[in-house]
């Protein structure tokens, strides 16, 4: 016992714990990145040749002055390579890329491509590196998803930026969570799975896919209520309800003093 006890007090006993604990550390981030990488479909499988070769054209005409011939990204736009192919039919499909002008953060606008052709461009940023796929078709179907669960993780994770609503709401330096109706299913999901402007990345470890399906079944609920309750005011909450209430009520006062003041005159 005393010579075990004389090793533990050893000046290199720190240093080799040290350097387990990073293995150790090392091993496990390995691993869980071996994981997500797995979960990626594979290029092959999905995209044929052809379409590689067409979004390839597709990119170096309309991307490739930003992200670099290579898409190795440049000082106006990000590397692509292992961002994936729901990266790219997010931001194509949804118009945001390529970015009408230099912001904050793209915006959303009238798509320049249309499906074959993002779909290709798709295809050939998956071909340069593994990352995210677009989604099944069976996880994009609301009619499989839990309503109530789908609330639950978008209260949890979701509505602090994008409001409890799904209104949307304003960020720091001019950047906002815009507000989710009417955005198809396959972009909700694919905007989850890869963090999109100031969005932090749910990937499928962290929300699985299940999860993300039952996400977009409570929003396409909530989308097809309506506003039962009469004037939404933006779905801002207390803030547009308090100022409509301040006046309104600021109004009838003064034209009540304004119509008091004149009868007895």
């Amino acid at each position: 016992m005393k010579a075990l006890s004389q090793k533990r007090r050893h000046p290199l006993a720190a240093v080799a714990l040290l350097l387990l604990g990073l293995l150790l550390t090392g091993g496990l981030y390995s691993a869980a990145t071996s994981i997500n990488e797995a979960q990626a479909t594979n290029t092959a499988d999905v995209y044929s040749a052809s379409d590689v070769e067409e979004g390839e054209r597709l990119f170096v005409a309309n991307c490739a002055t930003c992200h670099g011939i290579n898409a190795e990204g440049s000082d106006a736009g990000p590397s692509l390579i292992g961002s994936g192919a729901a990266a790219v039919d997010f931001q194509v499909g949804t118009g945001r890329m390529p970015m009408q002008m230099s912001g904050p953060q793209a915006q959303k606008k009238p798509a320049q491509f249309n499906d074959e052709q993002t779909m290709q461009l798709s295809a050939y940023v998956a071909s340069l590196g593994s990352g995210p796929a677009v989604p099944d078709e069976e996880y994009l179907d609301v009619e499989q998803g839990n309503i109530a669960r789908g609330g639950e993780l978008f209260r949890i994770n979701c509505a602090m930026c994008h409001n409890a609503a799904a209104a949307g709401g304003a960020l720091t330096e001019g950047k906002y969570a815009p507000a989710l109706d009417g955005v198809e299913a396959r972009h909700i999901y694919t905007a989850m799975l890869t963090g999109p402007q100031n969005m932090p990345e749910f990937n499928d470890s962290n929300i699985p896919p299940e999860d993300k399906r039952d996400i977009i079944a409570f929003l396409k609920n909530n989308e097809s209520q309506g506003v039962p309750g009469g004037f939404s005011l933006g779905s801002l909450g207390p803030v547009s309800e308090g100022l409509l209430i301040w006046t309104l009520g600021l109004a009838l006062l003064i034209g009540s003093m304004v119509w008091l003041t004149s009868r007895s005159s």
